[in-house]
């Protein structure tokens, strides 16, 4: 419940539309300027085919959910995109941006679970800070997923405490759109529902309340997220081989955690959320505060999801398979953390000392951790969001593939062909699609197979030697794809 000291409702939201409207505000600059990465390519021309009227093909292989697909294509649509070739990389990272500002105002509904100033604080770092500001602006499934988490957390909580199906049916719906933006939702259902019943079991007096009277919040949130999930993975009933494909999900999510040359150490993610000026002392902030959570004798929503993120976090850690974008699911816990811990920090200060020693010490404190979090967030996200030495980008495509699809149209014009014509050998050529797609005659092929003649080749660096006798009349230009990957541009040599 909240206090009566706590804000007026109004006022509470108010003040955390202020901190959204920060967060989009940071977010919006700058959205197209660095280059598309494959996953990013690979949704967008996802999204290109449904503008193109086909519906939603779930692959558990090869594709995640439809979620993202789902919420991207009415914003698209919005601002005026009626083909893959419209698309841009402002339009389609809207969607993220969306997607994370929501993040942020949910902090507003967590007030009645973490109380209003942690909520509040928490808000603040998810708006500001370089690893959640960097992945919003990123067209991949984390951004929506974290915040379907984040909802599923709160509804759920609710549900159990007030045994209220409306509740439960919001739970389930988070629950569902979770599912439909990654198979690893399995293991944040898994790691929930084990902090869930340590939780019960640590706290058996003040939980008791919870014990009976579940069945209508359980068949209500049960109910809602079939529903959901069947709607979505059907594409609204245009494509039921997806629910048969969805029994895939698990053997294929368990297969893809074996590395399949994404393998990292167990300490990658707490190396990742250290790192820069600020990571080490929000982190330590959130050590600081999971200590207190568990020093604390009365059961509270606080141990509930240092359990989660305890659990997920070892799960997470033990998994080969790693990328870093991952990590923005244990910053969510991580901002709560932090944020109890500085205002046990403050409630310790003023009981020890006089309020004129502890306002200047929490100013000092609050301007040096905003200091080293706008230095880290200009750094990662807006002057080298695509250099190698910022551990965001990971896999990123070059800065040399943009000026590709401007150099073809410039050799083009010089060798007076109109529309051209180009083949791609490759075994991966994403992100080539989405940087190609301006132009109408494009094929794309593997090595070894047959192509015909072409105004313009791209072949990677193996696949060139195959193709000698087709290529002597061109000359090659090199491009960067991604750190240690080569292409080969083979143009006209000029007559």
């Amino acid at each position: 419940m909240e206090s009566a000291a706590a804000p007026l409702r109004w006022a509470r939201w108010i003040a955390f539309f202020i901190v959204a409207l920060i967060g989009l505000a940071i977010r919006l600059p700058q959205l197209g300027a660095r280059p598309m990465h494959t996953d990013e390519a690979v949704n967008a021309y996802i999204v290109g085919q449904l503008l193109a009227k086909e519906p939603f093909i779930y692959d558990p292989q090869d594709r995640h959910g439809p979620a993202l697909a789902a919420l991207a294509l009415p914003i698209v649509r919005m601002q005026g995109a009626k083909s893959f070739s419209e698309l841009t990389e402002s339009e389609l990272r809207i969607v993220p941006v969306v997607a994370g500002t929501i993040t942020i105002l949910l902090f507003g509904a967590a007030v009645e679970m973490f109380g209003f100033i942690p909520s509040l604080l928490a808000a603040i770092l998810f708006a500001v800070a370089p690893l959640p500001v960097y992945y919003d602006r990123y067209f991949i499934h984390e951004s929506l997923f974290c915040a379907a988490t984040f909802g599923l957390i709160l509804s759920g909580w609710r549900a159990l405490q007030t045994r209220s199906a409306g509740q439960a049916a919001l739970a389930g719906a988070c629950a569902a759109l979770m599912l439909a933006c990654k198979e690893t939702a399995l293991l944040h259902f898994f790691a929930l529902a084990v902090a869930a019943i340590v939780f019960r079991f640590t706290s058996v007096r003040e939980t008791g309340q919870m014990r009976g009277g579940q069945w209508k919040t359980i068949l209500a949130a049960a109910i809602s997220f079939l529903l959901l999930s069947a709607a979505l993975f059907t594409w609204f009933g245009r494509n039921w081989k997806a629910l048969p494909a969805l029994l895939h999900a698990a053997p294929d999510l368990f297969a893809r955690a074996a590395g399949q040359g994404h393998e990292k150490p167990f300490w990658y993610f707490g190396r990742l959320l250290t790192v820069g000026w600020s990571g080490g002392l929000l982190v330590a902030f959130a050590c600081l505060g999971f200590f207190i959570i568990f020093r604390r004798s009365d059961a509270s929503p606080y141990q509930w999801l240092a359990y989660y993120g305890l659990f997920l976090a070892i799960i997470y850690s033990l998994i080969p398979y790693k990328t870093p974008w991952l990590a923005l699911n244990l910053w969510l816990p991580l901002t709560l953390f932090a944020a109890s811990a500085v205002e046990s920090l403050w409630r310790w200060g003023r009981t020890r000392f006089s309020l004129r020693a502890t306002v200047p010490a929490f100013c000092f404190l609050a301007a040096l951790i905003g200091v080293l979090i706008a230095h880290d967030t200009r750094q990662r996200v807006f002057l080298y969001p695509a250099g190698e030495s910022n551990p965001y980008a990971y896999a990123h495509t070059s800065e040399d593939i943009p000026g590709l699809p401007l150099e073809i149209a410039d050799l083009a014009r010089r060798n007076g062909i109109a529309t051209p014509r180009i083949t791609v050998i490759a075994a991966d050529p994403w992100p080539l699609p989405w940087y190609l797609r301006h132009f109408s005659e494009v094929g794309f092929w593997r090595p070894g197979q047959k192509v015909a003649d072409a105004d313009f080749f791209i072949t990677s660096t193996d696949a060139a030697g195959q193709y000698a006798d087709q290529l002597k009349n061109f000359r090659p230009e090199f491009f960067g794809v991604r750190p240690g990957v080569l292409i080969l541009l083979w143009s006209p040599t000029p007559k």
